[in-house]
């Protein structure tokens, strides 16, 4: 095997400083060590070799974080800031995201291991965007009024409306598959609803966390309104869902952790959102362009190195075009330019940890154990670093762990079907409803699939696409709430009723 590493030597000025020493703490607006004194390893995907350290966050940094975002709520520079003043601080922090993309790129690159194509041209804009789309609710945050009807009080008028207030303290645990963009996607709506908020990256990726850390300082949030905690969900992520005065706990992850995580939440009757794991069914019917259904299913799966809640991860066929279409996947999948990220040339990187490479490569033993066809890949690519390559079974069936579980890597799953009723079927029988698509070129097929797919989201001769405006979120085991969209202001506020009477 070759090794496939990461040139170190190539990174910005800026990056090479940030990784140099030991990474602190945001809480309170002041950069600082675990109160532990302990600190952990963030390593590079491609070589798996120590890039820095961060801190290693205690249950008391998560009542010190508390504190400080308690405080923030309640005072006046950010609980008595005019809606405007939120606004223009969110777009501040976004004017600071497009300033440094091409170092803030970088790091997500060197972080999580994505190529850095990906990281300029989809996870940056995509973060820069949706800043800026929430800023812009800051100021249209509204209630109702009501002409209400008591039959107990006939002589009385009332004037009635309701008002949205910032449901508190926020604590925001992302991920690690797209550290920036899930930052972002917690961060902008909590702030626009004048939310405070403690952000928990994962903890195989926290640099951009913490990059992000030092931008809100940058573009003047008061102290306290952003805290950036690093450390292992199992500790401090427990223990913010149990903190009682944390109000909210938005996450994104595994389902297993997202059930743990509601039932927990109960204790404190904590309001909850939950973006989690899918299965994502891919249907292509037999009048499909397969000129443009080939790249959309290459991007849907292999995009992030299959890294994706979202990833289309199950592909049903049409009979008459399988054997046309399993063809050409497998030419495209084997010109698929595995890499290290930083290299520009690079089109699926490494896993994002050598735990996750373990895990993608104990499924593809398993579809093989199972009786799929391995069509392409199946191996590890390289001596050093979380590399595997980019690999599809044919011949599948619902009885494989393939096909049932989310395997959150590059590995898709494909059979065929004989007609629409069956493909429906087919797509709906898993206990996940994130994401789907379909390929077809007739509108009237598409039309009476679209509403029958039990997903959040159905892509039409596409897949993975996202923009700020569309709410995202799943039906199932897939989650509660929607990220984006105006939806995603609502995740961060509680509506009060007010009646006042009049005469």
């Amino acid at each position: 095997m070759t090794a496939l590493c990461n040139d170190l030597t190539t990174l910005s000025r800026i990056n090479s400083d940030f990784i140099s020493r030991d990474r602190q703490m945001l809480i309170g607006g002041a950069w600082v060590d675990s109160s532990a004194g302990a600190t952990f390893a963030v390593r590079d995907p491609s070589s798996g070799k120590e890039l820095t350290r961060v801190q290693k966050a205690s249950v008391q940094d998560v009542d010190a974080a508390v504190v400080a975002a308690r405080k923030a709520l309640e005072g006046k520079a950010w609980g008595e800031a005019r809606p405007a003043e939120r606004e223009r601080l969110l777009l501040r922090l976004a004017d600071l995201l497009e300033k440094h993309a091409d170092d803030i790129a970088e790091l997500e690159s060197l972080d999580n291991g994505k190529p850095i194509s990906q990281a300029t041209g989809l996870d940056v804009p995509l973060s820069v965007n949706f800043v800026r789309y929430m800023a812009g609710f800051a100021t249209k945050i509204h209630g109702r009024t009501f002409d209400v009807s008591v039959p107990y009080a006939p002589d009385t008028r009332f004037f009635a409306y309701t008002r949205r207030e910032p449901v508190g303290v926020v604590g925001a645990i992302i991920p690690w598959n797209m550290p920036l963009l899930m930052a972002v996607w917690k961060l902008a709506p909590a702030l626009a609803a004048g939310c405070t908020v403690i952000l928990k990256p994962a903890s195989d990726t926290p640099l951009t966390a913490l990059r992000i850390g030092e931008l809100v300082l940058e573009a003047g949030f008061p102290e306290g309104v952003v805290n950036v905690i690093t450390g292992a969900g199992c500790e401090i992520g427990d223990a913010m869902v149990s903190h009682p005065g944390i109000d909210k706990i938005a996450f994104t992850g595994s389902t297993s952790v997202g059930k743990a995580i509601a039932r927990s939440g109960v204790d404190t009757m904590k309001r909850i959102s939950l973006e989690l794991g899918g299965k994502s069914p891919v249907i292509v019917l037999d009048d499909a362009d397969l000129a443009a259904t080939i790249p959309g299913i290459i991007l849907g799966i292999f995009a992030n190195c299959g890294q994706v809640c979202s990833a289309g991860s199950r592909l049903y066929v049409q009979r008459g075009i399988y054997d046309c279409l399993m063809a050409a996947l497998g030419e495209a999948a084997k010109s698929i330019k595995v890499g290290p990220g930083l290299d520009p040339a690079t089109q699926m990187g490494p896993m994002v940890s050598a735990g996750q490479q373990r895990s993608v490569q104990a499924y593809i033993e398993a579809g093989v154990a199972e009786g799929a066809e391995l069509v392409v890949g199946g191996g590890q690519l390289a001596s050093e670093g979380f590399y595997v390559s980019p690999t599809i079974f044919a011949n599948t069936d619902h009885s494989m762990s393939i096909v049932r579980e989310e395997i959150f890597g590059p590995v898709l799953a494909v059979q065929c079907f004989d007609d629409e009723a069956e493909a429906v079927k087919l797509a709906n029988d898993t206990p996940y409803g994130l994401a789907s698509s379909i390929y077809s070129t007739n509108v009237n097929r598409i039309q009476r699939l679209t509403p029958a797919i039990k997903a959040g989201t159905v892509w039409v001769n596409c897949h993975n696409i996202f923009d700020a405006a569309l709410p995202f979120g799943g039906y199932k085991e897939s989650g509660i709430g929607r990220e984006m969209g105006e939806e995603a202001v609502g995740l961060y506020s509680e509506i009060k009723s007010v009646c006042m009477a009049v005469g």
